[in-house]
């Protein structure tokens, strides 16, 4: 099963989202945008993006 994004507005009023896996895990959050509009464009951000991604390791 594919993944999913949920869209929500949080306690605040800003609306965030999170990407859940298909077996329901949270696998990334976005930051709190003041629009749902916002929130919709960094949905966007990460479906462009993240599919060439480069992972680099770092250290802590």
């Amino acid at each position: 099963m594919a993944g999913k994004f949920e869209l929500y507005e949080d306690k605040a009023g800003d609306y965030r989202f999170r990407l859940k896996a298909g077996n329901g895990e949270v696998i990334a959050t976005g930051q709190g945008y003041a629009s749902k509009a916002g929130a919709l464009n960094g949905i966007d951000s990460v479906r462009r993006n993240a599919a060439d991604a480069e992972v680099i390791e770092v250290e802590s």
